[in-house]
């Protein structure tokens, strides 16, 4: 990582349980001291493009962006879409993390560009895992373009 003091993550979850064992899990493992939660794909693409209520926002990527899929006003598939399409975005780690494992959402997300795709895991332990597990590998092992 080019600059570990500050490691950025957008989590786009719209259901308030599973942000908080996600922003828990990640902390714990001391992966992430600048979390930003945004309840829908709307808001992610304002964060992520500095726009709305996010315009004074200085233009960084985070490290990371994790999105759900099934999301109210824009889902997750879209928001892909537009970050796959933006040259500023187009390189962006996304991980899909989501409750959806139905064939045409995994399908379409890695025909989206998506990096990796994981459907959450129901037990609060293997929740808490899985999460940690994704924030190590996409932070600490995985090398993007720079």
């Amino acid at each position: 990582m080019s600059d570990a003091k500050q490691v950025e993550i957008l989590l786009v979850e719209d259901n308030p349980n599973d942000a908080e064992l996600t922003q828990r899990a990640l902390r714990k493992h001391h992966l992430a001291n600048a979390m930003h939660w945004v309840k829908d794909g709307a808001e992610a693409l304002e964060f992520l493009f500095c726009e709305g209520a996010y315009a004074a926002r200085t233009p960084n990527a985070p490290k990371l962006v994790l999105l759900d899929v099934h999301m109210p006003r824009i889902d997750g598939l879209e928001v892909l879409r537009r970050l796959r399409a933006d040259e500023r975005t187009r390189t962006l780690p996304v991980v899909i993390m989501t409750s959806s494992n139905q064939d045409r959402d995994v399908i379409e997300s890695y025909q989206l560009g998506v990096n990796s795709y994981i459907v959450k895991p129901v037990r609060f332990e293997a929740f808490v895992e899985t999460a940690a597990q994704v924030g190590m590998y996409w932070l600490l092992l995985n090398c993007p373009p720079r």
